[in-house]
């Protein structure tokens, strides 16, 4: 295949993950996180089944000639067992991850999570964006995007 007809491709993979949380900020009242988070804020917490879909990958990936793929999806799969399933799988955010020790255990934390979990795995670059579905109608994507607050 010479070079003007290389083609790109972006691979995606899904996991789904069972883990309980709370949400809970230490920086809220009691009675402040009880309005802010309603149900969310039992104290004994509440579960998920999060349908993740954590991976887009572009920048460019060009179909491999010889093997005919971006990514060997064994790694992939290696790579996700490793970043999301461990740490994350029939867990307690809250208290099984250090991470959420000071930070809400929110979706949008846990796609955050997810993200830098996988930018430690993966090639530099190739990461596009992390979907994380919390429930039917809930569904946050990352895209690694960091806003400075000065």
């Amino acid at each position: 295949m010479s070079p003007r007809s290389a083609r790109l491709a972006r691979l995606s993979r899904s996991v789904t993950f069972s883990a309980c949380h709370r949400l809970h900020s230490k920086s809220l009242s009691e009675e402040e996180n009880r309005k802010v988070f309603g149900k969310c804020n039992n104290p004994n917490g509440h579960g998920h089944n999060y349908k993740d879909f954590p991976i887009s990958l572009l920048l460019p990936l060009q179909i491999d000639p010889v093997s005919g793929m971006v990514m060997n999806l064994t790694d992939l799969k290696e790579f996700m067992q490793a970043a999301i399933m461990e740490p994350l799988d029939h867990k307690n955010l809250d208290k099984d991850v250090p991470f959420f020790s000071e930070v809400v255990s929110t979706t949008e934390n846990v796609a955050v999570f997810i993200w830098d979990q996988l930018q430690q795995l993966l090639p530099p670059g190739l990461l596009y964006k992390v979907e994380v579905q919390e429930t039917e109608q809930n569904v946050v994507v990352y895209k690694g995007e960091e806003i400075l607050v000065k």
